[in-house]
């Protein structure tokens, strides 16, 4: 009989072995299968449990989470929606997230490792902790000031901090409330089909994710490089460039919209944007050159991470001189995004320096406390200092008694660039109006702002007053408001 026992004892030892074996299995060694299982809704249901930790512009929070006491219990709301979209994106149970919301997702949701108490804690007790913050470099009134001066018009605007690459606005129109894509409804697939299908692309992140012609803002570029390569010595020296200006090769003649480009200086010229000069100078100065210097400043490169990721901006590689000439004045086929164009600008207001721009100022806790801090980070040198110092003298004149006098500031050094982009067949498109500009206060060393407006539906009867015109008061509003914060 004792026997029967041991035997009996045994077996339940051995299936008791075999059962801790296979829940190690289970729990251990295929539990990422089981995590990953479409089938599987304890993911989703854990994910939606607690409320998701809160983006910050101006230490105040423009996003929410709603208890809807259903088993993906929270979903995202969202303040002045419409206004932060760009910035923040949106976070939908039924498609997923973008821009901050999917960039920071880990620390937002909670499963960030950096968020946990201790090293590895979370994962060794299958716990999640709050929700962390994100708080952005964006100020309130910039982000305001953009929006209200696109007023619904397509568009997009872009300031930063020169000195540190800090983005201060980042406004793209026409926008749409994030908080419609919030939640499981019929109402959430309604409305993401409504937002797909609007010809205005009220999602796309003009910003960011679509690249224009420059247009005559590019003349910056081109003025680096041909002062950097010597091109150019004397600012006031009159240049040999006919007006009009036959495109090399061709029979293509190049016109201006003003008065008094014909050999003029490249003051004059930039003060009044003469594409014969400009398109000249960039062939005289080379495509080498020319190349390299976009480079240095962002162009042809991945597009910077902010940290959502911007789209390339690009400089034609011409194959002849008469394209060449074309790109050289933001045409043919170069293409930037706003954010780019505002590093343009910053570079010239930060003495040729390019900052690596940033959205997010800090993460934190939910408690507040500190996870990570974003540091000034240098990318390249686009240009020499003294090329910067001597650009940021043409385009405070272009600011002063040029094209862009509609940016000036009473009481403030002022720098811009008008730009009108043509596009479409045969140019038949409304151009893009472009202004790109910084802005220096009184008492201080050096610009603390820059800004890129470009306005895709302006009225405009000549080219660069549309720059001017439009955009650059939209500008002037922006830095305005940076400057009084």
């Amino acid at each position: 009989m004792t026997t029967y026992i041991r035997r009996a004892a045994a077996l339940c030892a051995l299936l008791l072995v075999a059962l801790l074996v296979n829940a190690t299995r289970i729990q251990v060694v295929d539990s990422g299968a089981y995590d990953d299982n479409p089938a599987n809704r304890r993911k989703d249901i854990a994910r939606y449990d607690r409320p998701r930790g809160d983006i910050l512009v101006g230490g105040r929070a423009v996003t929410g989470s709603r208890d809807t006491g259903e088993q993906l219990r929270h979903e995202r709301t969202y303040t002045n929606g419409p206004l932060y979209a760009p910035v923040t994106g949106f976070a939908s149970q039924v498609y997923g997230t973008t821009f901050l919301e999917h960039a920071e997702d880990d620390l937002l949701a909670g499963t960030d490792p950096m968020l946990a108490p201790l090293p590895l804690w979370n994962d060794l007790a299958r716990t999640r902790s709050p929700g962390g913050k994100v708080v952005t470099t964006v100020e309130p009134a910039a982000q305001q000031a953009a929006f209200a001066g696109l007023g619904g018009r397509k568009g997009a605007v872009a300031a930063l901090d020169p000195a540190t690459g800090a983005v201060l606005a980042l406004v793209s129109t026409p926008s749409y409330d994030p908080e419609r894509l919030a939640g499981t409804g019929g109402a959430v697939t309604g409305a993401w089909a409504a937002l797909n299908a609007d010809p205005d692309k009220p999602m796309l992140n003009r910003a960011l994710d679509r690249t224009y012609p420059p247009g005559s803002t590019f003349k910056v570029v081109t003025a680096a490089a041909a002062l950097d390569a010597g091109r150019i010595s004397d600012l006031d020296a009159a240049t040999r460039s006919p007006d009009p200006y036959t495109l090399p090769g061709t029979s293509t003649s190049l016109a201006n919209e003003v008065e008094g480009c014909a050999d003029a200086s490249l003051r004059y010229a930039f003060k009044w944007s003469c594409n014969t000069v400009f398109a000249k100078l960039g062939v005289d100065t080379g495509t080498h050159a020319l190349a390299d210097t976009a480079k240095r400043f962002g162009f042809d490169g991945p597009g910077p991470r902010v940290p959502s990721p911007a789209a390339r901006s690009t400089f034609a590689t011409a194959t002849d001189e008469a394209q060449l000439a074309l790109s050289a004045i933001g045409q043919f086929d170069t293409r930037a995004t706003p954010l780019q164009m505002a590093m343009v600008a910053a570079a010239v207001a930060g003495g040729g320096s390019v900052k690596a721009p940033h959205l997010v100022d800090r993460t934190t806790t939910d408690d507040g406390d500190t996870v990570a801090t974003t540091h000034t980070r240098t990318l390249r040198q686009a240009m020499t200092p003294r090329t910067a110092a001597r650009l940021r003298e043409l385009m405070t004149d272009a600011v002063e008694e040029g094209t862009g006098t509609n940016a000036a500031i009473d009481g403030v050094t002022v720098g811009g660039k008008t730009g009108t982009a043509q596009h479409g067949v045969g140019n038949a498109g409304t151009p893009y109006a472009w202004f790109i500009a910084w802005a220096r206060k009184p008492a201080a060393a050096e610009p603390s702002v820059a800004v890129a407006v470009v306005v895709e539906d302006a009225a405009a009867d000549r080219a660069d007053i549309s720059g001017g015109g439009s955009a650059a008061p939209i500008a002037k509003a922006v830095m305005e408001a940076v400057l009084r914060s």
